[in-house]
């Protein structure tokens, strides 16, 4: 990387070091998941073929662990705060026990993370870089120097393909938003860059949130906040990708958080401002999109993140604005029907949600603590409704909770 890379890097960190000072919790949110965009693709260009060997690994656990990405403030020093934690947690019956040398402190700002299908390594990326740490039988992570740096990228959200071979990773800037898409060496987790490795996504206005790959692995969708959504077709066999459509929506409005049935049917998506809620698509030939004619459905109109269950029937939205959770059966048509006793108590502004391996428990983030994880177990007389099972906090509070990673 070239001395010029290096000084646009430190300045940009500079200055959103500086907005982030000036803002409450509540504000920090937005900031983070969008401080990427101050960075141009200068870094991913100037940097190319910039991949650091990595030790091979053993099988990668059998446990049932999550991960959470901790801010923990930002140092008047820079951006990227030196005491960024990521915190593993063994998800057990009721209960959540801190890994080996949890918190793991990394030396950056987390702000995505994503575990390949063989639970052998967690990938965690941060202002400029993918950082790769060995997940171990116990759980805990070790990763040279804090973790080997296998990538140059700018990454608001990532996510491993079904079979396991490729890593897409949504990169963005102020003014365009691409698909990074990197094949996995299997063996020790380095990445490479695919052929056809950036794709565009061009448009005025974009704040990237998140990115998914359909369980067909024939889609990705990404959401680009008032953007709306980006949608390509996807080949497994060759890591091509190509755009076909795009979701608009209007400027008052932000498409955040993602979720995709395990039949590639039908896409949520966690929509907050003009028209908030969870708005649900019929996917068609080609990754075509047709909402249903029931949606969208009540989430407080702040919805932030939203997941399925692991049987397909219950889905569940984030209101990051009132702590809560919305919780819903999914009847014919992928029609949505609250369920009793939603919306459930959660902690404040609940960035991110995810289900364990198990299927027994839900997990959920929260940016603003109180308390910065929270875990539920489902009710047994009536199906789906939330019981909260345990909660912990992450680090050393304020912590910045802002996204969880779970093995498969």
């Amino acid at each position: 990387m070239s001395e010029n890379h290096f000084e646009k890097l430190s300045q940009a960190a500079k200055m959103i070091a500086r907005g982030l000072r000036m803002m409450g919790w509540a504000e920090r949110t937005r900031w983070l998941i969008s401080a990427v965009a101050v960075v141009g693709l200068t870094v991913l260009t100037g940097c190319g073929g910039f991949f650091v060997p990595v030790v091979p690994v053993p099988p990668g656990s059998t446990g049932n662990f999550v991960y959470v990405a901790n801010t923990t403030g930002v140092p008047p020093s820079g951006a990227n705060s030196a005491t960024g934690t990521v915190s593993g947690f063994a998800v057990g019956t009721g209960k959540l026990t801190g890994v080996s040398g949890s918190p793991l402190t990394v030396g950056y700002t987390p702000l995505a993370m994503t575990v390949t299908r063989d639970n052998k390594f967690l990938y965690v990326a941060t202002l400029g870089n993918i950082n790769v740490y060995t997940i171990n039988a116990d759980g805990s992570l070790t990763g040279a120097s804090g973790g080997t740096s296998v990538a140059i990228a700018n990454v608001v959200s990532m996510d491993v393909s079904p079979d396991g071979q490729w890593l897409l990773a949504l990169d963005g800037t102020s003014l365009q938003a691409q698909i990074d898409v990197f094949q996995i060496n299997t063996s020790t987790g380095a990445l490479a860059v695919a052929s056809n490795g950036t794709l565009a996504i061009p448009n005025a206005v974009i704040v990237p949130k998140m990115l998914k790959i359909s369980p067909n692995g024939a889609y990705v969708f990404a959401a680009l906040g008032s953007g709306g959504d980006a949608i390509f077709t996807f080949d497994t066999s060759t890591g091509t990708a190509i755009g076909v459509l795009n979701l608009t929506v209007s400027k008052t409005t932000s498409d955040n958080g993602l979720a995709v049935d395990s039949a590639s049917a039908n896409l949520y998506i966690a929509r907050s401002g003009t028209g908030g809620g969870v708005h649900v698509f019929g996917i068609g030939s080609g990754g075509t999109l047709n909402e249903i004619a029931a949606s969208p459905f009540d989430s407080g109109g702040q919805a932030y993140s939203v997941v399925l269950d692991n049987t397909g029937k219950y889905a569940y939205a984030a209101n990051r604005t009132n702590g809560t959770i919305y919780g819903y059966s999914i009847g014919a048509g992928a029609v949505l029907t609250a369920l009793e006793g939603s919306p459930y108590t959660s902690g404040k502004l609940v960035t991110s949600l995810g289900m364990d391996s198990t299927g027994n428990y839900l997990l959920a983030a929260a940016f603003g603590g109180g308390p910065d994880l929270s875990m539920y177990s489902f009710d047994t007389t009536t199906p789906g409704k939330l019981i909260l099972a345990t909660s912990t906090t992450t680090g050393t509070d304020p912590t910045g909770a802002i996204a969880v990673a779970l093995t498969h």
